[in-house]
This record gives structure tokens, C-alpha cells and sequence, in this order.
């Protein structure tokens, strides 16, 4: 293209009602009442009157590259959007090994009749990649500690951390949900 047609379609694309909104239907999927992420398509029948429609009508070159723009920025949130599912996949597990190990201690702490052996366990826990210690649990102080990520782990009620991995749980496979409903 010469220098003098970049030109003009430039100032065209400048002086034109055609947008991001103009050439797409809101967006595809709604979750929960808000707007999901991925723009609807909008389906044109006749483009002779879909370009005369804007002020000033818009050129097949100016409607080309508007559309060609709208893919490459559809391409990225496809991209941001596959690797969202995969973070939240990954987590899923960790959070219901978690929940599942809690349930289990308060379980324990539950049926214990006061006796100090009943409530106690002998465990292997991993301090790093095939790096396992040996430790004795006394399930009876009914507390736990969750690593909550970003170098912060706080001191819970086994109760409290029952409810606050089934919330997280819950967010998480509705998140993953919602996410592959807008790659969809």
C-alpha cells in the first residue's frame, strides 16, 4: 500500500462512526447477570448497507481492517482465557486434597473421647520435591494452618477451614465453568 493510501484510510478510520461496538452484539455469554469477556459476532447480511450505515459510510479497506483487528484481539483473550482454565484446573486439586485432609482432622478430633493417643496421628508431610518428614498430629487443638499463597498462612478453626476450602471449591469449578463457557 502506498504511503498516500495509508494516509487516506488513516484520516478515514479517524473521521468514522465505525467502532469495537458498532461491528459486534454485546457479548456472547452472561454470568451471574454481568457480561462475560468474549464480544458476540454480529452476523451481517448485507454489507453494502452495514458500510453506509456509519458517518461517513466506511470503505471495504477501513471495514477489513476493523474486522481483522477484532481478531487479533479475540486470538489474545482466547490465549488469556486457555491459560485462566489451566491456573484454575491446577488449583482445583490442591484445594480438595486440602479440604479432604482437614475433614479428615477434624474427623479425628471428633471422635476422639478424650483420651490424648485417640487424637493423635503419625503422618509423612512434603517439605519439598521428594522430600518427605515424619510428624506426630495432635488433632485434639482443633487447629490448622492454610497456606493462602503470596507468603501468608493464617491459623483456622478446622470448622473455619472446612467452610473457607468448600468456598474456595465452590468458586473455583464455577470460575472454571464460566471460563470454558467463554472460550466456547
Amino acid at each position: 500500500m502506498s504511503t498516500s493510501k495509508e494516509d487516506a484510510l488513516l484520516q478515514e478510520g479517524k473521521s468514522s462512526s465505525l467502532s469495537l461496538a458498532s461491528i459486534t452484539d454485546g457479548f456472547a455469554t452472561e454470568h451471574d447477570g454481568v457480561a462475560g469477556a468474549v464480544p458476540k459476532a454480529r452476523f451481517i447480511e448485507d454489507i453494502d448497507a452495514f458500510s453506509t450505515s456509519f458517518d461517513p459510510p466506511a470503505s471495504a479497506e477501513l471495514m477489513i481492517g476493523a474486522y481483522s483487528d477484532l481478531f487479533g484481539k479475540l486470538k489474545t483473550l482466547e490465549e488469556s482465557l486457555a491459560q485462566r482454565a489451566l491456573l484454575i484446573q491446577s488449583k482445583i486439586p490442591e484445594i480438595e486434597k486440602s479440604l479432604k485432609l482437614v475433614t479428615f482432622l477434624k474427623n479425628k478430633e471428633d471422635s476422639g473421647s478424650g483420651d490424648g493417643d485417640s487424637t493423635k496421628i503419625t503422618t509423612r508431610y512434603n517439605l519439598a520435591d521428594m522430600l518427605h518428614a515424619k510428624a506426630e498430629i495432635d488433632t485434639a487443638s482443633g487447629i490448622v494452618n492454610l497456606w493462602l499463597g503470596a507468603n501468608v498462612m493464617l491459623e483456622y478453626t478446622y470448622q473455619e477451614a472446612v467452610d473457607l476450602l468448600q468456598t474456595k471449591d465452590t468458586k473455583a469449578k464455577k470460575d472454571l465453568t464460566h471460563t470454558k463457557e467463554d472460550l466456547a
